[in-house]
């Protein structure tokens, strides 16, 4: 894979270099996805000590983690893998309205399968953690991160 080699000046005239390999779909997906994969990290070790080291609920742990992981995932895919030029005025409350959608949705597996179908809390995030990936894929390409 080439990488591309920019001289940019940014808005306090600060030169930077951008080297990064051209943008298709398939390299965006892998820059997801390694973001995902950081994200997810922040998520579980956040859960792990909520849950593990406090002694809160899973439910209410696996909620923490969520958050963290959101965080992690909003400045790397802002950055790296949709590269926005967009203030974050414009970008970030797209992005936390996917955030709230996927809260949600990944709250509610992970509730379901704790107390409806006796999953072990991690079990219940792994499968959350699949579902709220590909919506949060789909919703930050074709609306939060899409240059307008």
């Amino acid at each position: 894979m080439q990488l591309v080699n920019t001289l940019r000046y940014d808005k306090q005239f600060k030169l930077k270099v951008d080297m990064a390999p051209p943008m298709n779909r398939n390299w965006q997906f892998a820059a997801f996805l390694s973001v995902g994969v950081v994200a997810t990290a922040a998520h579980y070790l956040v859960m792990g000590v909520l849950a593990s080291g406090l002694g809160v609920s899973g439910v209410v742990a696996a909620s923490g983690g969520y958050l963290a992981g959101a965080l992690v995932s909003y400045v790397c895919n802002y950055r790296v893998t949709f590269r926005s030029t967009q203030s974050h005025v414009e970008t970030l409350p797209r992005f936390l309205g996917v955030v709230l959608l996927g809260f949600a949705v990944n709250t509610q597996i992970v509730a379901a399968g704790i107390t409806w179908l006796h999953l072990h809390y991690l079990l219940a995030q792994g499968i959350a953690t699949v579902v709220v990936f590909l919506l949060n894929f789909t919703l930050s390409k074709v609306w939060a991160f899409k240059e307008r």
